[in-house]
């Protein structure tokens, strides 16, 4: 390649000056440099924007907030799925509500003792196009074990009579179809749909921006379930760089059942999770502590 070929690259890179904002309460956020708008339009329930930009690949933005980049998704999905699927001893039947991008998904199935993964997703558009545009991430909607029903979660929550060993609320934030996987009905919900050893892990936002959204899902799981664990990971494209989540169990604590021989021996291909991840993730810092438990 000549000199004047790298300023002719460089040149239309300059041309093509678009970029995404995704902003925290209006005074600070995220900016990425967008290579192109690869998909653009409006399911049932919500808006729908699939960019290529230049530092974290494609990115899946519903309602106008990131849900997954190419680059960092699966930090968010291996601690969202292997911290509760290594605490279960026998995680058979796994309930994933929302997640339509299949990342969730596709870590559970990781997990030879699974024998069927049940995801409910709203909206189908978003399973669609994250079949389309982000096949690495959706490979495993089409495993046999796999289910799909597309159907509002608290719903099916509330009205099915099956039971789960694990069930995982991949959320969104809780805004529109998505608050009410925030509300403590919900939660109950959850609890009479396990087994009686069962786990439940909620995604719940940044420990940054939306402390009282934490402090409030800390305080109305912890009133239905005897153990109840918070942690947190760093994921650079979500809001603050840190993201929470709460694990509401019935028999199983993720600090003392953590099945270390299973572990070894699955010998699971991770990016993220690891032994000592599962251990320091439910370190907090006091920043933390003083925002969800007053101390």
């Amino acid at each position: 390649m000549s000199q004047n070929d790298v300023i002719r690259e460089e040149s239309m890179e300059d041309l093509w000056n678009v970029w995404y904002s995704e902003l925290h309460h209006g005074r600070a956020g995220l900016t990425l440099k967008v290579k192109q708008v690869v998909y653009s339009g409006q399911s049932p329930f919500q808006r729908i924007d699939i960019l290529d930009t230049y530092e974290f690949g494609k990115i899946l933005v519903l309602y106008g907030s990131i849900m997954i980049t190419e680059k960092d998704e699966y930090i968010y999905h291996e601690m969202i799925s292997h911290v509760p699927l290594f605490t279960h001893p026998h995680p058979r039947q796994v309930l994933v509500v929302g997640g339509g991008d299949g990342g969730t998904i596709r870590e559970v199935m990781k997990h030879p003792q699974v024998e069927r993964a049940t995801l409910v997703e709203i909206d189908q558009m978003v399973v669609e196009k994250s079949k389309e545009h982000f096949p690495d991430v959706a490979c495993e909607l089409t495993n046999p074990r796999t289910r799909i029903l597309f159907e509002d979660g608290a719903r099916f929550v509330a009205e099915t009579e099956e039971k789960f060993d694990i069930i995982l609320a991949d959320s969104p934030d809780p805004v529109g179809p998505g608050e009410v996987l925030f509300q403590k009905k919900f939660h109950q919900d959850i609890y009479d749909r396990l087994n009686e050893d069962g786990i439940f892990v909620a995604q719940s936002e940044s420990p940054w921006w939306h402390q009282r959204t934490l402090r409030r899902m800390y305080e109305n799981i912890s009133s239905i379930f005897p153990i109840v664990r918070l942690y947190w990971a760093y994921i650079p494209t979500y809001p603050s760089g840190s993201w929470s989540f709460i694990l509401g169990s019935k028999k199983y604590d993720p600090l003392q059942d953590f099945k270390a021989d299973q572990y070894a021996k699955l010998n699971i291909e991770t990016n993220y999770y690891n032994e000592g991840i599962h251990q320091a993730a439910f370190a907090l810092p006091n920043f933390i502590k003083q925002a969800v438990f007053n101390r």
